[in-house]
C-alpha cells in the first residue's frame, strides 16, 4: 500500500503543495503546541505569518 500512497504523490499536482509544521504558543497554557497542515506552495508565507 505504501508504494501507491508514493506514486501518486509524484505526479505534478502533488508537487503544488508543502506539508507546513508550525510552532504556536498555547494561549490558555503556554506551552506550545505544533501546528501541521498540507498548504499550496502559494499561500506558504499567509500560512507562516499567522
Amino acid at each position: 500500500m505504501a508504494k501507491k500512497a508514493v506514486a501518486s504523490m509524484q505526479n505534478r499536482e502533488g508537487r503544488a503543495f508543502s506539508k507546513v509544521i508550525k510552532m504556536v504558543k498555547s494561549p490558555k497554557t503556554g506551552a506550545y503546541i505544533f501546528q501541521e497542515d498540507i498548504v499550496p506552495n502559494e499561500k506558504l508565507n499567509d500560512f507562516l505569518k499567522k
